[in-house]
């Protein structure tokens, strides 16, 4: 049974040594990410699964290893207790998601799921646990200004307001669930199959969600939302 999921933005930037000097910017975004894995937590899952985009479609079993040396900080996280790995194979995204997860203090049971662009669907329920909770990591655009990744593409803002909404709706809409592919490539959304993977798998429709943080700072839309 799904009984909670919180959906976080996944910028490397996120970890404080990574952002270095500019970390104040991301404060608010952290915090709210804070309050969507305190609220996770608090639903007493048995398992939490932490779903992010990369290069491939894999499971990642606890233990595995992440790292942020690629940019440029001497940090690794693994998903729950560190193990013996030797090979950082988590994606950036799994990479995020374990460090919030530390960070809120999770000692249970954990799975990462790396999903490509197009997203296969998974059943949350296949590790055998009765209560699982998501921790779905994904961006919105990347092309909200002229300094943004994508550079500007006056789509974004529109784009990005419906994905906040749905966020903060439950997908009531299917927003999520109807994201289109080309749309997200052009737009470079790294959610879109998350996000898809969180609306197929959430039949609490008489749930609670709350978009507590949307913004984009870097041109990049970033939101914190908790499913409840």
């Amino acid at each position: 049974m799904l009984v909670a999921a919180a959906a976080c933005p996944c910028p490397p930037l996120l970890v404080p040594e990574v952002a270095a000097g500019a970390a104040p910017e991301l404060d608010a975004a952290r915090a709210a990410c804070d309050e969507a894995l305190a609220a996770l937590l608090a639903a007493e899952p048995d398992l939490v699964c932490v779903i992010g985009e990369g290069p491939r479609a894999t499971v990642h079993e606890p233990g595995a290893r992440g790292t942020f040396r690629p940019f440029g900080v001497d940090l690794d996280v693994h998903l729950g207790a560190p193990s013996d790995a030797t090979e950082a194979t988590l994606p950036p995204s799994l990479s995020v998601g374990a460090w919030l997860l530390a960070r809120a203090g999770w000692t249970g049971d954990v799975r990462g799921y790396e999903v490509t662009g197009d997203g296969p669907a998974f059943d949350p329920s296949e590790g055998g646990a009765e209560r699982v909770a998501l921790l779905v990591m994904g961006d919105g655009t990347a092309c909200r200004t002229l300094k943004a990744p994508g550079y500007l593409d006056e789509r974004a803002a529109g784009v990005d307001a419906a994905i906040g909404a749905a966020l903060r709706d439950l997908d009531a809409d299917g927003t999520l669930a109807n994201l289109d592919a080309d749309l997200a490539r052009e737009l470079k959304i790294s959610g879109r199959a998350p996000w898809q993977l969180l609306s197929a798998a959430w039949d609490k429709r008489d749930g609670t969600g709350r978009l507590l943080y949307e913004d984009a700072p870097y041109g990049v839309g970033y939101f914190v939302a908790s499913w409840t």
